[in-house]
């Protein structure tokens, strides 16, 4: 490779390390808000799925709310993959998406069918490329979800579920841990009967909801009206908390992939450095060669 060609790829590489270096500090930026968010969603998230389930166990059986009936039997599950509207995060996306069609191998291998809902720009296109139907996309909100996006999926699974066009929804997410770290995070959403989503917070309240210091709760107005209420903020506060989840863990993964560009684009450019200090010495060893050979011809 001439001289001139190595200039020029290092040129290159280095205009690329500075749009990762840039998307890298545009991802810490965002990532930080978005970890804001989520501290001051979780106490409000766990509260409010604290009720409902509290509520759910003193009003017991309750027919009158189609959203609290637990179907006969599971032959269609909802399965909703939040994903982000773009890429460059390393495996963020398609690591939701496999565990996606991990879960539908699992469900379709007993017999039921899937209702998929896909929210992200990466996780419709997917579903669709793999010739997937989609019942309902959301879109265009990734980088900053608002509550409202979270109602607008919450009243079309609310809905398909009293319809009875899906027996179950499930949830698959990334879990923000870190920004190096993201957990694909699957939960069930509905029934709230087989509600794994509502498991950490039980956990987290086993040593201190000992009998002996729970207080006799008593429900004005009855617990059936406040479960009206509260099953779709319930719902809703759920879907919000996964969005934001992904969201953070999607500028972690963005960050961390752009830390790892820049690291590696660095290194390259020391490689094509040294190649291209090769590359002139080669010519200079030529040139030097060449005026020996000159000085010898002339004598």
């Amino acid at each position: 490779m001439a001289q001139k060609d190595v200039k020029n790829r290092i040129a290159s590489v280095k205009n690329i390390q500075k749009i990762t270096r840039a998307m890298e500090m545009v991802a810490a930026a965002r990532l930080r808000r978005a970890e804001q968010r989520i501290e001051a969603l979780r106490p409000y998230a766990s509260a409010i799925r604290r009720m409902t389930r509290q509520a759910a166990e003193a009003a017991g059986n309750v027919p009158n709310l189609p959203i609290l009936n637990e179907h006969e039997s599971v032959s269609t599950v909802g399965l909703l993959l939040v994903t982000g509207d773009r890429g460059l995060a390393g495996a963020f996306n398609s690591q939701i998406v496999r565990a996606g069609i991990r879960a539908a191998g699992e469900h379709e291998s007993e017999g039921r069918s899937l209702a998929w809902y896909a929210s992200g720009r990466r996780g419709v296109s997917s579903l669709t490329f793999r010739g997937r139907d989609i019942a309902g996309s959301y879109t265009g909100f990734t980088d900053r979800p608002a509550y409202g996006d979270a109602r607008d999926i919450a009243q079309d699974l609310m809905t398909a579920y009293v319809d009875a066009e899906v027996d179950q929804v499930d949830i698959i997410y990334n879990g923000y841990v870190s920004p190096l770290t993201q957990h694909v995070t699957r939960e069930t959403l509905l029934p709230l009967q087989h509600a794994t989503i509502l498991e950490a917070e039980e956990e987290d309240e086993e040593d201190d909801d000992q009998p002996s210091k729970r207080a006799l709760v008593e429900y004005e107005p009855d617990p059936e009206d406040i479960l009206k209420r509260l099953i779709p903020a319930y719902v809703e506060i759920s879907i919000f908390r996964a969005l934001l989840e992904s969201t953070a863990s999607e500028h972690g993964a963005r960050m961390t992939a752009m830390r790892n560009a820049s690291e590696n684009a660095g290194d390259i450019i020391k490689d094509l450095t040294l190649q291209m200090n090769r590359e002139r010495q080669a010519e200079i060893t030529q040139e030097i060669l060449e005026v020996v050979s000159g000085a010898e011809g002339l004598r």
